[in-house]
Parts: C-alpha cells; sequence; structure tokens
C-alpha cells in the first residue's frame, strides 16, 4: 500500500499524520509526505523570487517534523515540498503521479475536540478526487493509536448510493482486521415506510441483503458483524455507535458522483460531523 500525507506545518497537519502512521503500521504501507506552497505570481514587486526560495527553506523544515513522526511506522518514506496554485490540485496530481492508494488529511480544527469539520483542502479533494480520502478527526494526534483494529462500513439503505463494503473487506483482509457493517436508521426516511417500524425492517432487510450480497461476491471474506443503529435523527443514530481508537469507518459517494471520482453527499457529510472516528471516502464504484 502507498500513502500520500498532505501535510501542513498546523495541528491539522499532525493529525493527518498521525493517522498515515497508524495507517502504515497497520498496512505494512509506503509513504510520501507533502507539502504544497503556494505559487504567487509576479506582480511588478521585487523580492517575490527570494521570499518563495525562503518559503521553500521554511517547507523543507517544517516536513522535517513530519517525517521524524512516520519514521519507523512506514516501510518506505519520502518527502516533497511542491509550488502549486491549489494545495488540493497539487496534492492529488503527485498521489495520481504515484499510484497511491490512499490521500491522507486532517480536517479542521473548529469547533469542539473529536469529530469531523471540512476545510478548505479536504472539502476540494471530497468533490473531485479519484483516490480514496483518509480524514483524521479533530485532535486524533493529542492520543492517536499505534495500529487499526477494526473496519467499518457505512451501507446505503437506498437503492442507487454507493456500496463502500467491498472495499472495506478488501482493506480489512489486508491486514487481517476485523470488519462491522452498519445501517443507520432515522425517522427521517419514514415517508419510505408507513411508521418507524416499518421503516426499520425495511433497514434490518437492506443490511441483510448486503451482507448476502458480500459473502457471494467475496466467498473468502472474513466474518462481518451486522449492525443498525436507529434514532430520530441521523445524528441520533449515530451516537448509538461505540467506537474506538483503534477504529476506521468507511464511507461511500454520492450517487451524483461521476464513475470513480468522490462526490460527497449530504448523509456523509452528517457521518463525517457525527464521528469520532478516522473516515475513508471512497470514489464511487471504487473495491
Amino acid at each position: 500500500m502507498h500513502l500520500t500525507v498532505g501535510y501542513l506545518a498546523t495541528p491539522t497537519g499532525d493529525d493527518g499524520v498521525a493517522l498515515a502512521a497508524a495507517l502504515a503500521r497497520t498496512f505494512d504501507a509506503d509513504v510520501d509526505v507533502v507539502l504544497v506552497i503556494r505559487q504567487s505570481l509576479p506582480d511588478g514587486h521585487p523580492g517575490l523570487n527570494q521570499y518563495l526560495e525562503m518559503l521553500l527553506d521554511r517547507g523543507d523544515q517544517w516536513i522535517a517534523k513530519a517525517v521524524s513522526t512516520l519514521t519507523g511506522a512506514a516501510r518506505s518514506l519520502g518527502e516533497a515540498v511542491l509550488v502549486g496554485e491549489s494545495f488540493a490540485e497539487t496534492l492529488l496530481d503527485f498521489a495520481e503521479e504515484n499510484e497511491s492508494d490512499l490521500i491522507v488529511v486532517g480536517g479542521a480544527r473548529d469547533g469542539f475536540f473529536g469529530g469531523h469539520v471540512i476545510g478548505p483542502v479536504s472539502s476540494a479533494l471530497l468533490h473531485r478526487s479519484t483516490i480514496p480520502i483518509a480524514l483524521a478527526p479533530r485532535g486524533y494526534a493529542d492520543d492517536a493509536p499505534e495500529r487499526i483494529e477494526a473496519i467499518t462500513a457505512a451501507v446505503p439503505s437506498e437503492a442507487g448510493n454507493d456500496n463502500p463494503l467491498p472495499f472495506a473487506i478488501t482493506l480489512a483482509s489486508a491486514a487481517n482486521l476485523a470488519i462491522r457493517m452498519v445501517s443507520l436508521v432515522s425517522a427521517e426516511n419514514l415517508a419510505e415506510a408507513d411508521d418507524l417500524k416499518d421503516l426499520r425492517e425495511i433497514q434490518i432487510s437492506a443490511a441483510r441483503e448486503n451482507l448476502a450480497l458480500a459473502a457471494r461476491a467475496l466467498p473468502e471474506s472474513p466474518d462481518i458483524e451486522s449492525l443498525v443503529a436507529e434514532g430520530m435523527t441521523l445524528e441520533s443514530a449515530l451516537k448509538k455507535l461505540n467506537w474506538e481508537d483503534t477504529d476506521v469507518l468507511v464511507v461511500g459517494s454520492s450517487r451524483f458522483a461521476a464513475p470513480k471520482r468522490i462526490f460527497l453527499g449530504s448523509t456523509a457529510s452528517r457521518i463525517l460531523a457525527g464521528t469520532d472516528a478516522p473516515v475513508i471516502v471512497i470514489p464511487r464504484g471504487a473495491e
């Protein structure tokens, strides 16, 4: 496995590096750390080239911190300080050129500890990336685990939505990790049934169908725990789930996403906001 880490010399960047270190130990991954210096166009003022050179020198110093954290965790370790107009585009171009399996970033640090806040870099990646994006929650670096031990797939309950279960099974199998799938039930979808009891039956049926589909498609897959979390809202359903420090959640893209690209839908956005575990968002149709 190859990871590309988008690094900023901020607590957000430290969260992403901490997640990359846990993933690298778990999957024996090769890691490249990328820091992007914003390109400045000539504006007629003297000293612009010297200023850019100073930022590149600072970049080498900043990225050294990330490299020291990842030393010993990654199978091999590379670093790159790049110049580009867009952090997200430059990072994605690098990851595609190096055939990365995951791009790892931290979220914004607004709000309280835990959960995910989508900043400008992660937002850009989550609406165009061709590579799965691993997002560290706020404060992850403060008490990060050594390794990942379990993968959870958020399976859809509506036809047409992307199912991340095949990707989650492949990921878990690569390191012999525990795997579970969860379906979220809320009264917000009451239009699908006469009452909440009927809706729960619909959701449970959908979860069982997904499990049976996975068993047929992947006969050598590990045992999968299947559960349904319910609440009056999606957020209250999420609160019924227990997350360990060593968990990772996998979610799919919106049905409006282009094939093999990520497009974060409204439901996945709310799952991110209500989840304390790291989250991997996969392109539509990824396996």
